[in-house]
């Protein structure tokens, strides 16, 4: 019998393939992520994360202008914090000397085009490790809610563009929105970290801001690596608390999660593509077992194709310098 469908007409030539691309990555989808500590002239590698550094601020808005250059606007930053600095109830994430509020400042003072998001949780801060309060061996909701609302608004008062609540407490979107609003703050939205599974996958980002657990681990926070439907319960809270992105971490072994947001909430999906996935391919690459280039396309297009409008990854400015619109 004749066959009358014939899809590989459509995969003919260069041409025609892009004619018919389903899938667009672009350089204005992606949020870089970039470590900071205090200090000067300093850029010191991550070990479990090559090619990627903790920079000093100095040092920091010479990359920054490397990355607008290539057309990168977007960063999310993570500070590194000294351990003297931190204490059970994570004070330094508020205090006006925070280096981490002054590197905002100046970044947008520097680059105002630029659109910064930042971090809201207490383990970069935290003398326990932990994204919440410990009290007796547990992670205190309602203790955390308030310190966390005092990031945010001192965040906002910054510059922060974008305010990205990693914690993973319960009510904490509604929580912070309330707080920004009542300071006249409601211009700066909150891209919630939505369904964050207590992942494997985190390794090289704990090694970068040395933020580990000093007790136990997250999993009471955190999300079951085996559930999706509980994604669904987050994200409609999220979304009536007034979160206006909802993101997906880590990306890869979450495609299912990014898809079935995106199909059920009409606004932005966001997935961070972590440290391990990054470090996996990196290490690939560096043996001659995978070419780093063609992959990193491969990894990023799976990542929009599941559904997610926005991508946080590490390989942001490889594929800035490709030049590509792909």
């Amino acid at each position: 019998m004749f066959n009358f469908r014939h899809p590989r007409r459509l995969r003919a030539t260069e041409t025609i393939r892009q004619q018919v691309q389903e899938t667009h990555l672009r350089v204005s989808q992606f949020i870089y992520p970039l470590f900071l500590v205090d200090g000067k002239n300093t850029q010191i590698e991550v070990a479990s994360l090559p090619n990627n550094y903790r920079w000093s601020l100095d040092k920091m808005l010479i990359e920054i202008e490397s990355c607008m250059n290539l057309g990168l606007k977007s960063f999310v930053l993570f500070p590194a914090v000294a351990e003297e600095l931190k204490d059970k109830w994570g004070t330094y994430s508020y205090a006006e000397d925070n280096f981490y509020l002054k590197a905002i400042r100046t970044i947008k003072e520097c680059f105002p085009e630029s659109c910064i998001m930042t971090d809201i949780a207490l383990d970069p801060y935290s003398s326990d490790g932990h994204d919440g309060v410990v009290e007796h061996g547990k992670i205190v909701n309602e203790l955390t809610l308030p310190i966390l609302a005092k990031m945010a608004v001192a965040q906002a008062q910054a510059g922060a563009d974008i305010l990205g609540p990693s914690d993973m407490m319960d009510g904490r979107v509604g929580y912070i929105r309330a707080a920004l609003d009542s300071q006249q703050q409601q211009q700066v939205a909150i891209m919630s970290y939505t369904a964050k599974y207590a992942s494997a996958f985190y390794g090289p980002f704990r090694d970068a801001l040395n933020s580990a657990p000093k007790m136990g681990d997250k999993k009471t926070y955190q999300m079951n690596p085996a559930n999706k439907r509980e994604a669904l319960i987050e994200a409609a809270l999220d979304y009536q608390e007034g979160a206006d992105y909802l993101m997906v971490k880590p990306a890869l072994a979450y495609l299912d999660i990014i898809h079935i947001l995106k199909e059920n909430f009409d606004i932005p999906i966001a997935a961070y593509n972590v440290s391990g996935e990054a470090a996996m391919l990196i290490a690939a690459a560096q043996r001659g077992w995978l070419n780093y280039d063609k992959a990193m396309v491969e990894m990023l297009t799976s990542i929009h194709r599941a559904g997610a409008d926005v991508i946080l990854s590490y390989f942001a400015k490889d594929f800035a310098k490709l030049g590509i619109s792909y």
